[in-house]
């Protein structure tokens, strides 16, 4: 399933893994990776180069399929981890949350394809401008950090798709091969899912938040961290209950940074304490009903994309013979 992503990228499938802070280790990349997608090792958690070195050495271990590492930008000086990562031979760094221009300037001539979350036509332009190689645009019924509009992923894919000339990805409510022939329909070279690979066997999640996106509907998720100009969703619990009465209220922003800083999604993503701490999750855990491996789900979204893409070439065709 070629595409200009798979040529770009290196990979079979136009599917990658999100970057997934702490819950994305070496063996959710691998196994992304060896099925024919993009894996992804997430920085976050790992910010000691011992820690990020190891968990890239294991997925290397694991698979000799390229995969990624994500980088969150401008929370530490991740100057060490990314020359770490160039210096192990990892093939492509996606860089979320902040100007991407620097680090794409620091990775000339290393041959490092880089990947750029975006949320929109306007950031999608400033990360082609700063050299990235693919940009992956969240729409707001999207998991985890979304944009400052709420535009969905219907709407934002074309609009992106349409403002630059490199490969775009569509993320945000796909978890499926519906998904995928959808995204390929709107013009994006690819798609990027978050919560679907949080539930399958691999991941570094804790069984709790497994089982609570399973037993999720899209009303169980709601969105946070606007009063600090960085939304983003998550599943509904007694903890983002709480940052979301703060935000209403008008608490000052350090008081809400207390509330959603990294301990509080380590203690519910990993530690399982679901109600004391938030835990990222889309709209499309409606969609999510099982705990497959992560191959499983790159395989079903290859089948269910050709199936849906011939359902709408047999619809076309038999319209144009009427």
């Amino acid at each position: 399933m070629e595409t200009r992503a798979t040529r770009v990228l290196g990979i079979r499938y136009p599917i990658v893994q999100g970057g997934l802070a702490r819950v994305a280790r070496a063996e959710l990349a691998a196994a992304v990776s060896a099925a024919g997608g993009l894996g992804q090792i997430a920085m976050a958690g790992l910010h000691q180069p011992e820690l990020l070195r190891a968990e890239i050495r294991k997925a290397k271990a694991l698979t000799s399929a390229p995969f990624a590492v994500n980088f969150p930008i401008g929370r530490i000086d991740i100057s060490a981890l990314v020359d770490l990562s160039v210096e192990e031979g990892v093939p492509v760094l996606s860089f979320t949350a902040g100007n991407p221009r620097p680090w794409i300037d620091r990775l000339a001539g290393t041959g490092t394809r880089t990947l750029v979350l975006v949320a929109g036509a306007e950031q999608a332009r400033k990360a082609e401008q700063a050299g990235a190689d693919v940009v992956a645009t969240v729409g707001y019924e999207g998991g985890g950090h979304l944009g400052r509009s709420d535009l969905t992923t219907m709407v934002a894919v074309p609009m992106v798709v349409d403002a630059v000339g490199i490969p775009v990805l569509a993320s945000g409510g796909i978890v499926d091969g519906r998904g995928l022939a959808a995204a390929l329909a709107l013009g994006a070279d690819g798609i990027e899912l978050g919560t679907r690979f949080v539930a399958t066997r691999e991941a570094a999640a804790h069984e709790r938040y497994k089982a609570a996106l399973l037993a999720a509907q899209p009303e169980d998720t709601l969105v946070i961290k606007q009063s600090l100009g960085m939304p983003g969703r998550v599943l509904d619990s007694a903890w983002t209950r709480r940052i979301q009465a703060a935000e209403k209220a008008g608490a000052d922003r350090d008081s809400v940074l207390a509330m959603v800083d990294w301990a509080a999604n380590e203690r519910a993503a990993v530690g399982g304490a679901l109600d004391e701490g938030l835990v990222w999750a889309g709209q499309a855990v409606g969609l999510i009903d099982d705990l497959p491996p992560a191959g499983e789900v790159v395989a079903r979204i290859v089948a269910g994309a050709r199936a849906a893409a011939g359902r709408a070439a047999a619809l076309a065709g038999a319209q144009g013979e009427g």
